[in-house]
């Protein structure tokens, strides 16, 4: 396991548990988020973006967290493991509000520099419309991989906690 894709709606917990897994298995965690935006909020080029998400995924070792759909296939391809957050709406709402609470005027640590924490209605309805309009594609691309990748699907949060407290204890993805 050198390549772990971290999966779900904004709030779902990706970032954390990247960073929890990056720390247990001396991985690097690599936040989209920060490679994607630059400073206030200007996002990167398609064509510059592709090629970055390509270079990202040719490392050997990684755990990318991160949604982007239009890349996905490229991630998919290169990851051994993959873990979709599969988190319930409201749990996430409730998050990107207290995430924004938390960062107020701060840059958070999976972002580019100069990105302060900001929230609005576009973003809320996105993460309120994630299952209904990108979980089903998420889904579907799990499946069509899982023959040949270990997917996990992990749904609320007991579920994410006894998951990490069975690495911190020495587990493996197998057990």
């Amino acid at each position: 396991m050198d390549r772990i894709l971290v999966l779900g709606s904004a709030g779902s917990g990706k970032s954390t548990l990247s960073r929890k897994l990056g720390s247990i298995f001396d991985l690097p965690v690599i936040h989209l988020d920060r490679y994607y935006w630059n400073p206030n909020w200007v996002p990167t080029s398609d064509e510059e973006w592709d090629q970055r998400v390509e270079a990202l995924s040719r490392q050997e070792r990684w755990i990318i967290d991160g949604n982007y759909s239009r890349t996905l296939d490229i991630r998919i391809g290169r990851a051994d493991t993959i873990i979709f957050l599969d988190m319930p709406t409201l749990l996430c709402i409730y998050r990107v509000i207290k995430r924004r609470v938390m960062y107020h005027r701060k840059t958070r640590p999976d972002l580019n520099e100069r990105c302060p924490e900001k929230l609005d209605w576009a973003f809320l309805k996105w993460v309120w419309n994630f299952r209904r309009r990108s979980r089903p594609r998420v889904v579907q691309k799990l499946q069509e991989a899982s023959s040949e990748k270990q997917i996990i699907i992990l749904k609320n949060r007991k579920q994410v906690d006894d998951f990490i407290r069975r690495f911190e204890k020495g587990g493996n993805f197998g057990s």
